[in-house]
């Protein structure tokens, strides 16, 4: 599938929407307490570029964000999500790809992510690892959480 990536425009009621969606299953899966999913106010900080990416009839399939760590030479993906019709269809991967570049041209040395360690995150886990993801402890706040999966990949 065609998509195009373009900053996202957080005040649009279609984002506004798949954000909404995204935090709702993130919390389906995760205690409250787990959840790290940002709300539309937490995404109009200068440190978070955020991410819409919209298929061919120019309906929007999913996000990502790409938020910047307090030494200045990490960053941290945030809000990765696809719609439920279309996972599994590499969008995802599509996603993950834009971000690290983004990195990469940043001059970040590496990339951090949290995401949950139950079951429903297994494909996300599997996709990280494809890219060169390992396992690491918290990082920037985040503590140790039997819901909470760490990774890092060290950039180049």
């Amino acid at each position: 599938m065609a998509v195009t990536i373009l900053p996202a425009n957080l005040d649009a009621e279609d984002f506004r929407g798949l954000i909404g969606a995204h935090k709702a299953l993130m919390l389906e899966t995760s205690p409250p307490e787990s959840s790290h999913a940002l709300r539309i106010d937490e995404m109009k900080t200068p440190d978070l570029t955020v991410w819409e990416m919209r298929g061919e009839g120019g309906g929007l399939v999913g996000c990502g964000a790409l938020k910047r760590l307090s030494d200045g030479k990490s960053g941290e993906i945030k809000a990765m999500h696809t719609i439920a019709q279309l996972r599994g269809n590499g969008l995802g991967r599509t996603m993950l790809r834009h971000i690290m570049r983004a990195a990469e041209e940043r001059y970040y040395t590496r990339l951090y992510l949290e995401t949950g360690s139950q079951g429903a995150f297994l494909p996300a886990r599997q996709l990280y690892e494809a890219h060169g993801f390992t396992f690491c402890g918290p990082f920037e706040g985040y503590r140790e959480d039997p819901n909470s999966v760490f990774m890092m990949r060290e950039l180049g």
